[in-house]
C-alpha cells in the first residue's frame, strides 16, 4: 500500500511500483485526522496496519520517528531488521540497470565539459587558470556543472573541484583559483529528477605539463581500477575486490591508510576504500573494503581508487559498474587520463 496525498494519487497510480495507492482521509481514525500533514500521514498509516489487523511490524534504519511513535500509540509492536530492503535495493533489476546507465552517461556529458574546461584554460603570470579573462575556480567549474546538470533535469550535490594540496583531502569540495601543472580531482554524483537514480564518476585533470611523480601516481591508480573492476563479480566479497586494488597500489610503491602527524609531506598513499554502491542514494551498501559482504548480481558499485600527497595533492579515477552473471558490466567510457587539451 502507498499513502500518499489525494492530489498524487492520480500521478501514483501511473508512475509508482505499489500494489495499491490511497491517501491519509482512507484511513481516517475515530478522532479524526491532524490538520498537520506528515502527522496525518503517520496516523493514516498506524490506522492502516490496524485495519489489516496488524499487530507487529518490521522496519529498517529509514523509519522515522514520527511514524513509530503513532504506530506505538495504536499499540504496534516494532521489531528492527538492519538488513530489511537491503538485498533488495541492492540488486538492480533491468529497468534500474537502464535509468543507471542514463545517469551515468549524463554524468560522463558533464565530467568531460569539466575536464576540458580546465586542460583548456589560459594561464595567468600568477599560474593561474583562466578563462574568458577571469580567474577559473573551483566555484566557476563547479556552477559550469551545476547548470550542465540543471538543464538536462539533475539534481547535483555539490561535485568536487580540489586542485593541488586540497585535493590530498579525498573529500575536500576545493575552493578558490585553479592552478597550472597542479591535479584537479573532479568528482560529479547527480541523481535524475525523475527516476530517482544516481551516476558517480570522478576523474583528475591536469593543465599544462605533468610532471613524472604525477604520471607515476596516475598509472598506479588506472592499474588499480582496472584490477578492482577484474575482481568484482557475484561472489566475491567487497574486502576481496578492495583487497585486489590496494595490491597493485602498493605494488606500484605506495602506500595505504591514513597518514600520521610524523610522516613527511611527501607520504602518498591509498587513503580509503575501493568504492560502494550506488542507486535510489549516492552511498548505499555494500562497501568494498575490509569487512566488505558477498556480493549479488545487481549490485551497482563505484570501483574509486586514488592516492593522496599532502606535498602535491590527489589523483582519482572512477568508473560504475553492475555486476552480471559474467562478471560485471562497466558503465563507463570516458577518457581516463590526465591531459584533457583539445
Amino acid at each position: 500500500m502507498f499513502i500518499v496525498r489525494d492530489i498524487e494519487m492520480q500521478r501514483a497510480r501511473r508512475d509508482a511500483r505499489a500494489d495499491r495507492i490511497s491517501c491519509p482521509a482512507d484511513h481516517t481514525p475515530e478522532a479524526g485526522l491532524s490538520g498537520d500533514r506528515e502527522t496525518a500521514t503517520a496516523q493514516a498509516t498506524a490506522e492502516y496496519l490496524i485495519s489489516q489487523n496488524v499487530t507487529t511490524i518490521t522496519t529498517d534504519r529509514s523509519l522515522p520517528y514520527i511514524f513509530a511513535h503513532h504506530l506505538l500509540l495504536r499499540g504496534l509492536e516494532i521489531q528492527y531488521d538492519a538488513n530489511l530492503g537491503v538485498l533488495e535495493r541492492r540488486q538492480k533489476d533491468a529497468e534500474e540497470s537502464a535509468w543507471l546507465q542514463q545517469s551515468q552517461s549524463i554524468t560522463e556529458e558533464a565530467m568531460r565539459l569539466a575536464c576540458e574546461l580546465i586542460a583548456n584554460a589560459d594561464v595567468n603570470d600568477q599560474q593561474q587558470l583562466v578563462h574568458r579573462g577571469e580567474v577559473l575556480t573551483s566555484e566557476r567549474v563547479r556552477s559550469v556543472i551545476d547548470i550542465f546538470l540543471l538543464e538536462r533535469d539533475y539534481f547535483n550535490p555539490k561535485s568536487i573541484v580540489a586542485c593541488g594540496t586540497t585535493g590530498a583531502d579525498c573529500h575536500d569540495y576545493g575552493s578558490g583559483p585553479l592552478y597550472t601543472e597542479q591535479p584537479v580531482i573532479v568528482d560529479i554524483f547527480p541523481q535524475n529528477r525523475k527516476t530517482l537514480y544516481y551516476g558517480d564518476c570522478t576523474r583528475t585533470v591536469v593543465n599544462g605539463h605533468i610532471s613524472d611523480t604525477l604520471v607515476r601516481m596516475h598509472t598506479a591508480v588506472c592499474e588499480a581500477n582496472a584490477a578492482g573492476c577484474a575482481a568484482a563479480r557475484p561472489g566475491v566479497t567487497g574486502e576481496d575486490v578492495h583487497k585486489a586494488t590496494i595490491q597493485v597500489i602498493l605494488e606500484n610503491g605506495f602506500k595505504t591508510g591514513l597518514p600520521s602527524d610524523s610522516d613527511p609531506e611527501s607520504f602518498c598513499s591509498m587513503t580509503h576504500g575501493t568504492g560502494h554502491a550506488v542507486g535510489l542514494e549516492v552511498h548505499e551498501p555494500p562497501l568494498l573494503d575490509f569487512g566488505g559482504p558477498e556480493l549479488l548480481l545487481g549490485d551497482c558499485l563505484t570501483i574509486e581508487p586514488g592516492l593522496y600527497c599532502r606535498a602535491l595533492g590527489g589523483i582519482r579515477v572512477e568508473d560504475m559498474i553492475i555486476l552480471t552473471e559474467q562478471g560485471n558490466n562497466n558503465l563507463n567510457t570516458l577518457y581516463t587520463g590526465l591531459d584533457w587539451k583539445n
